[in-house]
């Protein structure tokens, strides 16, 4: 028998009550994925787009904006 249900934070809840017993052993398989993006995906649209940083910004950034120590 097959139950068709949706992931929701983090749980898998199913459409209709199946009259399962507490406990009882599944076997879940997606019938789809859900493709997540990447950080380079989601951040795309300002990668590259600083200017005028000093060279080394990327390892002493806590250092330009809060004003500790350099590395």
């Amino acid at each position: 028998m097959t139950y068709r249900g949706t992931v929701r934070g983090g749980i898998v809840v199913l459409d209709d009550p199946t009259g399962l017993a507490e406990g009882t052993e599944v076997e879940v398989a997606p019938l789809s994925e859900t493709k997540q993006p990447t950080w380079a995906e989601v951040w795309k649209d300002v990668i590259g787009k600083a200017k005028g940083l000093p060279s080394d910004s990327s390892r002493n950034h806590d250092h330009y904006l809060y004003g500790t120590g350099k590395r």
